[in-house]
């Protein structure tokens, strides 16, 4: 046991004076070091510069607390320096920026600076670190390199203009600027080409991942006597399968060759019917105002891709306004005397969608109907709305117009035709209806030339207790329809090879006038617009489509019989 052990008093003096002389290290090698230096405390307030911040603006500590070093900076930089600092001190993070320092020869130098929260071991803030790193060489030259960029270009341009006054072979010039141009076409087509089919494949496979994937867990899991855990597989690879389906709608819709089913709309019913549905999406930050024109609003359209219109717009409205705003939904009729923009003259109606957001710069507003361009970050946006929405809008005759500003928001107005005939009805189809199972074992055609969907169909028929017969083309089929065999309903593939599925049914008719028929399709330009496709006893149903939805479509045709 030592003779004269050290009480508290004589411990808590060796704590300072280690401390003291810590401090004193620091200090030294602070005041030594090339790049400037100061210390805050935890709200931001500076108390110590190091030797070197002294050397070169000149200025003394008292100087300092009284104006800050904020005096030092460059008018154009200052405001944007402090309010960048200023974040990080309330967020504790990290903070590094560029901008140039004033020193005691007046002039201005550049400084890379960066400020580090210390923490103690609570994680709490004791003090702020900072240097500032002189890069006026670095950023000299770069300014050099962009002049050196700039003026070379300009002696480039300067020299291609004395050869093209002294080259007078008008002839070869004009071939040589037909063929650029030609070129140049070729250049912009590949690369919405490469654009439309990237797009494409990055979603499909995304998709197609979760469908194989699933189903090859589903795979294994039977095969292990598993069964109680695929049900969650079974609603990965249907989300993704119906995700897959989605998209196709939508580049349909941007090419034009969707089938729309047309009939008399009431836009204003429309709005008002979907209005607790908007305001659910845009949440409670922004503000909605419905401006409704005084009488009905009717065009003739396919209502639910004009609700999908609708809600595309006032999702991106939405994604426009992240800190709040205003969204404006307003309907009006118009007049346009004139052919204006390939839009001929008559009665419009006008569906608008007006934000108070961000707004689009001129070169956004030029691509913003191109397919699979968005200004979203990844894996927020597809790109594929306001294409959706132009192809749809024109398919049906009307138009599509932006008006935009940066940092004042944007308005998109819909001009639809107007339908005059206001008594006409839309036929109502009741979706909730159970499919109905055959009562006295009707018998159904499918032509399906594709071998899964063929089985798929004749299945669910089967197990409603149709009679089925199959046939692979119209070639099969129309040996059946000519034969003496009762057939209660024609089911066929729109897309046949040889005699597609309109023009099979057309001879069908002859042989058995008032047949039944249901059309599958998963794109024909002639179901563009149903009303022009279909006669009376017909239906369309769109690939891929549901077990369900077939049952149906079969059971309300051949209960109408």
């Amino acid at each position: 046991m030592p003779l004269n052990p050290a009480g508290p008093d004589d411990q808590a003096l060796s704590r300072t004076e280690a401390l003291e002389e810590s401090e004193r290290q620091f200090r030294s090698l602070a005041d030594n070091m090339s790049q400037l230096a100061w210390i805050a405390d935890p709200a931001g307030r500076i108390h110590w510069y190091n030797e070197r911040w002294y050397s070169y603006t000149g200025t003394s500590h008292e100087a300092m607390m009284a104006l800050g070093w904020r005096s030092l900076h460059h008018p154009d930089h200052g405001q944007r320096v402090e309010s960048r600092l200023k974040r990080c001190f309330a967020t504790g993070s990290l903070w590094e920026d560029t901008f140039p320092l004033r020193g005691k020869d007046g002039q201005y130098r550049w400084f890379l600076s960066r400020a580090l929260p210390i923490r103690d071991e609570r994680g709490s803030i004791i003090h702020w670190l900072s240097t500032s790193t002189d890069i006026t060489a670095q950023v000299s030259a770069e300014d050099a390199l962009r002049e050196l960029n700039e003026s070379l270009e300009q002696r480039v341009a300067a020299r291609t203009r004395e050869l093209a006054e002294s080259n007078q072979r008008l002839q070869v010039e004009i071939s040589e600027r037909a063929q650029a141009e030609e070129a140049l076409r070729h250049a912009q087509k590949m690369d919405a080409i490469g654009q439309l089919t990237g797009g494409i494949a990055h979603d499909f496979n995304n998709m197609l991942t979760g469908v194989l994937g699933a189903l090859d867990l589903i795979q294994r899991r039977v095969a292990a006597g598993r069964v109680s855990e695929i049900d969650r597989y079974i609603e990965a690879a249907m989300s993704s399968a119906n995700r897959a389906a989605s998209l196709t709608h939508r580049l349909l819709a941007f090419a034009r060759r969707q089938s729309l089913n047309q009939c008399p709309v009431d836009v204003n019913h429309m709005v008002m019917s979907m209005e607790e549905l908007v305001r659910r999406t845009i949440g409670e930050s922004i503000e909605l105002e419905v401006d409704l024109h005084a009488t009905s609003c009717l065009t003739n359209t396919d209502e639910h891709q004009l609700e999908n219109a609708l809600l595309n717009l006032v999702i991106n409205a939405r994604d426009a306004m992240p800190d709040g705003g205003r969204l404006l939904i307003q309907t009006e009729l118009t007049h346009i005397p004139l052919l204006q923009d390939a839009l001929a003259p008559g009665d419009y109606v006008r569906l608008r969608v007006q934000d108070t957001g961000l707004g689009m710069s001129s070169e956004v507003i030029a691509r913003a109907f191109d397919p699979f361009f968005t200004t979203k970050p990844i894996g927020q946006g597809t790109g594929l709305g306001l294409s959706m929405v132009y192809g749809f809008i024109n398919q049906t005759g009307g138009r599509v117009s932006i008006t935009s500003e940066e940092g004042r928001g944007t308005r998109i107005d819909l001009l639809l035709p107007c339908h005059h005939d206001a008594a006409e009805q839309a036929p109502a189809v009741d979706r909730s209806i159970e499919p109905l199972r055959a009562s006295q074992g009707e018998r159904v055609l499918v032509v399906e030339d594709e071998p899964d969907v063929r089985m798929l169909v004749v299945d669910v028929l089967k197990d409603l207790g149709y009679r089925v017969q199959v046939a692979c083309d119209s070639h099969e089929a129309l040996l059946v329809l000519q034969g003496a065999e009762p057939i209660d309903l024609l089911v066929t593939d729109v897309g046949l090879p040889g005699l597609n599925g309109r023009q099979l049914a057309e001879v069908a008719r002859q042989h058995r006038p008032g047949l039944k028929v249901l059309f599958m399709t998963g794109y024909a330009r002639e179901a563009q617009v149903r009303g022009d496709f279909l006669d009376d006893g017909m239906e369309l149903l769109t690939k891929p489509f549901g077990i369900d939805e077939l049952a149906r479509r079969v059971s309300r045709l051949i209960e109408v019989l």
